[in-house]
């Protein structure tokens, strides 16, 4: 009786364990709205696989990340991200890569990925680095030099700025081989459409000749 008592808990156990460890696939776009409509179907979690017989060894690479990028713009930054879109090999792997190069003060401004976590090291320059945790809002920021590594959480806003008087440059690995970015002032000040005014006076407590102003810079 012991035995079947023994055993009878064992296969509860086995099928809470298979309950609890099942759950829906991380979404690797914004949305996925669903459809019965075959024609219409142009997008999956993911991206339609190749045959592999016709892949080839250019599937899985990318060339050219050695190259300095173009940082004169408004904030004096350029990120070069190697994504699925432009690495089709990383289908289905979970991962991604981006070049980040910064002019002498240079930004990336505050923002999020809402599907990867990032882990950055530095290679040239000094960067004054940070993220903010979900409320309570707590600041973490630290400097980085040459060989420094850091990590931003999924999903947490975070930053990177050059606080040195010569260009910088990092790498940053990413766990999606989607991960997404909103540039928090972009998404905010330059939605399309707009945000309602109203809405952004009584969020950040401005005048509206403020948000006015803001939302023309974007």
């Amino acid at each position: 009786m012991k035995g079947v008592h023994f055993v009878v808990t064992l296969a509860l156990l086995a099928l809470a364990t298979s309950l609890a460890s099942a759950y829906d696939p991380s979404p690797l776009q914004d949305f996925c709205v669903a459809t019965n409509d075959t024609n219409s179907a142009v997008f999956v979690n993911g991206k339609f696989c190749m045959d592999p017989a016709v892949v080839t060894a250019n599937d899985f690479f990318f060339p050219g990340l050695n190259v300095a990028r173009n940082t004169g713009n408004k904030v004096g930054f350029n990120v070069t991200l190697v994504d699925v879109n432009k690495l089709p090999g990383l289908n289905t792997l979970g991962i991604s890569l981006a070049r980040l190069d910064f002019a002498p003060y240079g930004l990336n401004p505050p923002h999020t990925h809402p599907r990867a976590t990032e882990i950055l090291v530095v290679v040239e320059g000094t960067l004054y680095v940070g993220f903010v945790t979900s409320n309570p809002n707590k600041l973490f920021t630290k400097v980085l030099n040459k060989g420094d590594v850091f990590v931003f959480p999924i999903g947490l806003i975070h930053f990177q700025f050059n606080i040195g008087q010569t260009n910088a440059l990092a790498f940053s690995g990413l766990s999606s081989q989607n991960p997404g970015v909103i540039t928090i002032a972009t998404a905010v000040f330059g939605s399309t459409p707009p945000i309602n005014p109203d809405v952004l006076i009584k969020a950040f407590q401005l005048d509206k000749n403020v948000v006015d102003y803001l939302q023309k810079q974007f």
